[in-house]
């Protein structure tokens, strides 16, 4: 079977292919259902707590709180800078209290999604080829630096959307123009989708270490070492990150369409059905991206085992290195 795999990941002159043997690791993974019953079982036994715990923070931010409700009710996207002065005052009113609960809060849920995911990743992982070896210790440490660079991505991203609103709109103001929203909105969805690429571009060898480091029993150090000199899978492993990033996207938007069919219906339909319909998408929408991150780490998996399938090159005709047993 592995041989089968490796077959199905190579092209005719033997050399790995990247998504182009994806459409087949998809319907393995369709074939599979257990895994995604797994990946959703640990994603949502911390989601929901976590939801509930933020739920209840939160409540009781805004029972604390005294802020103006009516004129955020009264907010319309006709006057979109009257709209973003009540939502400042808003925020300057609100961002002490979150500060203050932030500062236990958001350490307690990220070290226990380092710890909850690192152990389903590898339950996951293990029931797609149980020859891995567990490596919970060293997944953990992968993940909290996979959580750190994220971070680092959402404080570039903010960064971003600071300088659009000093360029677009505060800037302006300043002068005594007008602000350009429309520049504004388009600097934005041009940062965002350039920090969603770059992160796609970047970020694999975060992933793909926890993988080596249960393919081949490894350490954290020794895991990043093997993943930056994985050769030309690297391109591969890129193409595969960007190709799951636009699966993201289009899931997204996929969502959101989904989510706005009701509304020109809105006259006949009840306000209890549209509440229905949105959890009902929103669950659909966390269903089918949970079962794109299995088929991206089966994907991963394949590609190495083709990888190790191949013969080893001329050493003049290529630079690869082949991983050590």
């Amino acid at each position: 079977m592995a041989r089968d795999r490796g077959d199905l990941v190579l092209s005719a002159d033997g050399s790995v292919r990247g998504t182009q043997s994806f459409v087949w690791t998809l319907s393995e993974c369709w074939s599979r259902p257990s895994l995604t019953v797994v990946e959703v079982l640990w994603r949502w036994t911390y989601g929901i707590p976590a939801l509930a715990l933020l739920w209840h923070v939160g409540h009781r931010i805004l029972a604390e709180t005294p802020l103006d409700f009516a004129a955020l009710e009264a907010m319309t996207v006709t006057r979109p800078l009257e709209a973003a002065q009540t939502l400042a005052t808003a925020a300057s009113v609100l961002l002490p209290p979150v500060a203050q609960r932030a500062t236990w809060l958001v350490p307690l849920l990220l070290i226990t999604w380092v710890v909850w995911s690192s152990l389903g990743r590898t339950v996951v992982l293990r029931r797609v080829d149980s020859e891995l070896h567990a490596r919970a210790g060293t997944v953990m440490v992968l993940q909290l630096l996979r959580v750190i660079a994220l971070a680092g991505a959402f404080f570039l991203w903010f960064v971003c959307l600071h300088w659009a609103a000093a360029t677009a709109v505060t800037g302006p103001l300043e002068h005594g123009s007008e602000p350009n929203l429309v520049g504004y909105f388009a600097m934005v969805i041009v940062s965002t989708l350039g920090v969603f690429a770059l992160w796609a571009i970047l970020s694999w060898f975060l992933s793909i270490a926890p993988l080596l480091a249960m393919l081949r029993n490894l350490g954290p150090i020794q895991s990043l070492s093997a993943a930056w000199r994985l050769g030309e899978v690297k391109g591969k492993l890129v193409e595969i990150n960007l190709v799951m990033g636009i699966v993201k996207i289009a899931l997204l938007v996929l969502a959101m369409v989904f989510s706005a069919t009701p509304l020109p219906f809105e006259s006949v339909a009840t306000p209890q059905f549209l509440t229905i319909w949105w959890v009902f998408v929103g669950l659909l929408y966390l269903v089918a991206s949970d079962f794109f991150h299995v088929a991206r780490l089966m994907g991963y998996l394949h590609l190495w085992r083709a990888f190790e399938a191949q013969p080893v090159p001329h050493v003049r005709d290529s630079k690869i290195e082949r991983p050590t047993k």
